[in-house]
């Protein structure tokens, strides 16, 4: 299945580490994360698990629910939690799907079978409220995610769904955004009072809008 930007993230049951969930009731109002793991046990993911869980308090004050997946067993998920909590120092504090059916790695598109025929390439799915799918990332197995950057774009997606803005390259959260070509300079006097600076026309630089 090829999953677009704009598509409504699938639905699905899964059994996970802090019991059986249905993804969109899980999710409710929140905003999620669904991240897949090639397999248990392995360096990369063990760094990525214990890196989310330092980070929960982050996505947790924007609204984010975040959920892994891999394609091992429930044992052996329970089993690995206590390697992530030694040599990490942050214990799971999100639920871990096991996948082992591979059935929603399958639904996402989480398996490449020129990577791998039978385990996941390291997939990010940003979900917003609406069940739309806001952003993919898919990375080799043997590169580890960054998870701040996850966190940033975040903070663009929400931003920009709320106010007429982009986000310029780089961009972090406070700093100046970009007025988007579709608000005309008059509909932007009303929406941005305290004025702008044009540095061509389609390219008008505002603070960032608050709230």
């Amino acid at each position: 299945m090829t999953i677009q930007l704009g598509d409504t993230a699938p639905d699905f049951s899964a059994e996970t580490t802090e019991g059986p969930i249905q993804f969109h009731q899980w999710m409710g109002n929140s905003w999620a994360v669904l991240f897949s793991h090639p397999k248990d046990f392995t360096p990369v993911c063990t760094t990525e698990l214990g890196e989310v869980a330092k980070l929960k308090p982050e996505f947790d004050k924007r609204n984010v629910k975040v959920i892994g997946l891999s394609v091992d067993p429930m044992t052996s998920h329970k089993a690995w939690v206590g390697d992530i909590k030694e040599t990490q120092g942050h214990a799971l504090n999100f639920p871990l799907i096991a996948d082992e059916d591979r059935k929603i790695s399958n639904l996402y598109g989480m398996i490449h079978p020129k990577a791998n025929d039978t385990l996941t390439v390291r997939s990010v799915f940003i979900i917003g409220p609406d069940k739309k799918v806001k952003l993919m990332i898919t990375y080799p197995a043997s590169t580890g995610r960054n998870f701040s950057e996850i966190l940033r774009v975040i903070d663009s997606l929400q931003l920009t769904a709320k106010h007429s803005v982009a986000t310029p390259v780089n961009w972090m959260n406070g700093q100046d955004v970009i007025i988007v070509p579709s608000v005309t300079d008059e509909q932007a006097k009303q929406k941005f009072p305290g004025g702008w600076k044009t540095l061509k026309p389609y390219l008008r630089i505002v603070p960032q809008p608050r709230g």
